[in-house]
């Protein structure tokens, strides 16, 4: 999409002559976004295009159908399937309009984004069926479909899925045989295959064979060096290797089982791959953000250009090789072929150098760029006395669950649930702590039975292995990450029938937070991070922002008041309830700042900290329109202990053009490069801190159905990155009363304790406010406990929750 080229053709004319060539040139434009992994600006422009293609050219046009895809895929790299197959729908009608033949090239690549789409909602069935019409449609050009459809990996698992599992055996051994001489043995595609391989012959039952054939090709596939720069298929490529990699953790639990050595190199194993899948989402975003970010250091930024100009040479020479082998085998030419493979071995040599240099030199940067997870005694050893660390993950069907103490024997159990029954158990627990309340009657009991079965099935397999632990360092997956584990209960409670004081009857249920203080970890990498950083004295006890200003309308309105008003009302449950507002901007065509509500009780919980940490609220807390993005980015802030953020954490998607997690601040009145009122993640890494804490204490990880846990995972690895120990994150929209009552308590018993750690502080914080007194009236009656789960529950830590406070 070069400006200087439409500008000449509107110049001279030649846009009138050939009304199509203006949305082509800003077609082209989507797929150079594509792959530089700017979605957001790919979605922008092939709207555009599509705008001026049917302004042009009307329906139906050749040239639109090529558009329709194109916008199909930007959808489809942003994981917004259900609306890329919309689209995809689209084209295939005009298609029809058309009267293109099935055969020909465009209703054959628009049926194979089919084919992705259904792929990645695993719809099966779809996939076969549309394949199937696909292969008839191509009988006469039976090369092109052996070239670019037969024994796509979408095609295979659904065969393997729908238990056909024969035929998918002989696609996989031909794609093999295909990729191995196209490409070779080392290239991702032909890893791939051999991993299709390998999910066929042990669904078959095969599990030494494909246990060989997965050792050939997972080291290939998780490499960063060997998968490609962006590209359309970049999304459903992770899919599809998420799908053969959970396959091969299924592979390595069922070879646990039957073995009696070699135990622990299974277990090590499959907690390596599952660390590095559940992280996958947010290393995409991390891995393109960092290298932004590395700007800020000219010696890391020339080593980080030179591994990427590498990595996409390689790409660029692979598909020269692809195309020069896709020829008749008289007009392919051998010595380009070997040739152009030298220069791949020579380019990758180089490659390796230079992320050899970057471990060396930076080895923060190289850990969140590409992580290695350690191996569980590593793990073992970054443990303090009376703590253990628990890992989960779960696929479709089952889950798994590792516990490793540090002393002891390590467990590694399966679990019989997969990830849409955790989600549907964890919507029912969720149901009592997001209700969107307006009163304390509208606030639901919460299922304590569904709490202990949970308990019952994710931690009572590895019990052994951690029960003797004060301290339980979590690493959820899926929906558990928005589901704190304190609120699990450990044995069979009944609610005793409440008197008087509303809530009272959950103080006697034995929550698991009761017995050990938990600290959530986005990975295990992350632990041995955080673990190496060494921590020196901070000189600033605290600094705060708070109710920032997100439209300029709003700055000149008073923050309401809100306390409760109980004047006039008799009964209890009619008493209203104040929870925090969360960002909702799915009604809007135009997201921007100021459709974000406002957080005016967060003014008061953020002096309350400061006043807790002794330090100066006039000097050291920024509220309203003080609370910006270029003050953060401007102020020194790495002799700052308690950094807080109390305003919302946003995910790509929320506003227009957002592309990764990011803090909302102040809306400045002239919004520029250097403030545009969001803190984003890339941002977030350039940052220079050495804080024992970062409080997010509006950011909700639980929105989204889990896109807020993806988001909080990514800004705590940038904070990490950044010079943070841990986060204090929020899972639900938090009542106003108890969270300021919570935050004040944990940072006033750090201050009287300063070798209390974190987690403990947070554990103990959640035990007074429970069992102590609950809110009062002004005559000083209490009205209502805050032992309900939706009062104590909402904050985690995210990070290392050990450590002495000061």
């Amino acid at each position: 999409y070069n400006k200087e080229v439409i500008k000449r053709l509107l110049d001279t004319g030649e846009e009138e002559k050939w009304p199509f060539m203006l949305p082509f040139f800003i077609g082209d434009y989507v797929d150079s976004l594509l792959p530089q992994g700017r979605v957001a600006e790919a979605e922008a422009k092939a709207r555009e295009a599509l705008l001026l293609g049917l302004e042009r050219q009307g329906w139906p046009a050749i040239g639109n159908v090529n558009i329709l895809r194109k916008l199909a895929r930007t959808l489809i790299a942003q994981g917004r399937y259900e609306e890329a197959g919309q689209i995809v729908n689209e084209a295939l009608e005009m298609i029809d309009d058309l009267g293109l033949p099935n055969g020909s090239l465009f209703p054959s690549f628009t049926n194979f984004l089919r084919i992705n789409i259904a792929s990645a909602q695993y719809d099966w069935k779809t996939v076969l069926e549309v394949n199937d019409r696909l292969e008839a449609a191509l009988e006469d050009n039976r090369l092109w479909y052996d070239q670019y459809m037969e024994g796509n990996p979408a095609q295979i698992i659904a065969l393997i899925k729908s238990a056909r599992v024969d035929e998918a055996l002989a696609a996989a051994q031909a794609r093999v045989d295909r990729y191995a001489v196209r490409l070779g043995d080392k290239h991702y595609d032909t890893a791939e295959a051999r991993a299709l391989l390998g999910m066929s012959l042990a669904t078959q039952g095969r599990l030494e064979e494909a246990l060989g054939a997965y050792q050939a090709a997972v080291p290939i596939l998780l490499s960063r060096s060997r998968q490609s720069d962006g590209g359309n298929g970049l999304v459903i490529k992770a899919h599809h290797r998420k799908i053969v990699l959970e396959a091969y953790i299924d592979l390595l639990r069922a070879l646990f089982d039957k073995r009696g050595s070699s135990r622990q190199e299974l277990m090590g194993e499959a907690l390596r791959v599952a660390d590095l899948l559940r992280a996958q989402g947010v290393q995409r975003a991390l891995a393109a953000n960092a290298a932004r970010g590395a700007a800020q250091d000219p010696a890391l930024a020339e080593l980080v250009r030179e591994e990427q100009d590498l990595r996409r040479q390689i790409s660029a020479i692979y598909g020269r090789i692809a195309d020069l082998k896709t020829k008749p085998p008289e007009e392919q030419e051998p010595g380009a072929i070997n040739q152009l493979l030298v220069i791949v071995d020579q380019s990758r040599d180089r490659r390796a150098v230079a992320m050899e240099e970057i471990e060396s030199q930076f080895p923060d940067y190289a850990d969140l760029i590409n992580p290695k997870p350690p191996e569980p005694e590593a793990i073992r050893d970054l443990l303090t006395p009376g703590e253990a660390l628990i890992s989960f993950y779960f696929t479709e069907q089952r889950g798994y669950v590792w516990a490793i103490p540090k002393v002891g024997e390590i467990a590694f159990a399966k679990i019989d649930m997969g990830r849409g029954e955790l989600t549907t158990v964890v919507d029912r627990l969720r149901q009592a702590l997001d209700p969107k309340a307006q009163s304390l009657g509208d606030i639901p009991a919460f299922d304590v039975d569904l709490a202990h079965e949970l308990y019952r099935r994710l931690l009572t397999p590895v019990a052994t292995a951690w029960q003797a632990s004060e301290n339980l360092l979590v690493v959820a997956d899926g929906a558990l990450g928005y589901l704190p584990l304190g609120l699990l209960v450990t044995e069979p409670a009944v609610l005793r029938e409440e008197a008087e004081v509303l809530f009272a009857g959950y103080r006697t249920v034995p929550w698991l937070v009761r017995r050990h203080a938990i600290t959530a970890l986005p990975s295990t990498t992350a632990l041995k991070t955080l673990r190496r950083s060494k921590p020196e004295g901070a000189t600033e006890p605290f600094i705060g922002f708070g109710d920032p200003v997100f439209s300029l309308a709003a700055a000149s309105t008073a923050s309401p008041d809100t306390e409760i008003d109980t004047r006039g009302i008799l009964d209890l449950r009619a008493l209203p309830i104040h929870l925090r507002s969360v960002p909702n901007t799915q009604g809007y065509l135009d997201a921007d700042l100021s459709v974000l509500p406002r957080l005016p009780d967060t003014a008061s919980e953020v002096r309350e900290i400061a006043l807790a940490l002794s330090a100066d609220p006039t000097k050291h807390v920024f509220l309203g329109e003080r609370a910006t993005e270029k003050r953060v980015k401007t102020m020194d802030l790495s002799g700052v202990r308690v950094l807080a953020f109390a305003t919302h954490g946003l995910v790509p998607g929320d506003l227009n053009g957002l592309v990764e997690p990011a803090l909302a601040l102040s809306a400045p009145e002239e919004a520029g490069p250097e403030d545009d009122g969001l803190l984003t993640m890339t941002e977030i890494l350039g940052l220079k801190l050495n804080a024992d804490w970062v409080v997010l204490s509006a950011c909700n990880t639980g929105s989204g159905s889990g896109a807020g846990a993806e988001a909080v995972s990514g800004l705590g690895r940038a904070f990490f990155y950044a010079g943070s120990r841990a986060l204090l994150v929020t899972n639900w929209p938090v009542e106003t009363t108890s969270a300021r009552a919570l935050t004040t308590d944990i940072f006033s018993r750090q201050a009287a304790d300063p070798l209390l750690a974190r987690a403990e502080a947070l554990r103990r914080a959640m035990v007074g406010l429970m069992d102590g007194p609950g809110y009062r009236n002004q005559e000083g009656t209490e009205l209502f406990t805050y032992a309900h789960p939706i009062f104590w529950g909402p904050f985690s830590i995210v990070g290392d929750g050990g450590g002495p406070g000061a």
